[in-house]
């Protein structure tokens, strides 16, 4: 069972909670998952101790950080860690940005909607009044999920030298 402190929000199936380093086993899959790599990039993780050490310097210093970062999606039924959905705070972007990557078992079950959902009532309670995301201009999955989560595109970008073009999304949210 979960301590009460670390948990952020449940839905009707899924529970959202802090991660913690002994999630890395976890994490290495989802990382190392092609889509994730294609989509969100190559983390470079390749052991536990990696992952460990990307959840420490990642979701856990921002949260430590911001008072919110990427929370690990549970399924409620069994606890199975299914993926990642949260805020992000970074550096290139002017708001806050909603993140989420799920475990290919986990995609097309509508569980990604439903912690996006959660996740956009919780920026609006934390007092977000805009709400970013970014995606690959080809990740038509990950578009039609912005879209039903209410943003809409504002921008293409280059956020970081070198770094390949992303869709901007934004949303304006009432409190």
């Amino acid at each position: 069972m979960i301590p009460a402190m670390t948990e952020i929000l449940t839905t009707d199936r899924l529970r959202l909670r802090l991660v913690t380093e002994d999630d890395a086993p976890f994490y290495l899959a989802l990382a190392n998952d092609p889509a994730f790599i294609e989509h969100i990039g190559d983390r470079q993780l390749r052991t536990v101790d990696a992952a460990r050490s990307g959840l420490r310097e990642g979701p856990i210093a921002m949260q430590e950080k911001h008072g919110h970062s990427l929370y690990l999606v549970e399924r409620l039924a069994d606890g199975a860690p299914i993926g990642l959905s949260g805020l992000v705070k970074r550096d290139t972007l002017e708001h806050v940005d909603i993140g989420y990557a799920f475990l290919p078992d986990y995609r097309g079950c509508g569980y990604a909607f439903e912690a996006g959902q959660a996740v956009v009532r919780l920026a609006a309670r934390m007092g977000i009044r805009r709400l970013a995301a970014i995606v690959s201009p080809g990740n038509a999955a990950s578009i039609a999920l912005l879209r039903r989560l209410g943003l809409r595109l504002e921008r293409r970008a280059c956020l970081a030298p070198g770094q390949p073009e992303v869709d901007v999304y934004l949303a304006d949210l009432e409190g």
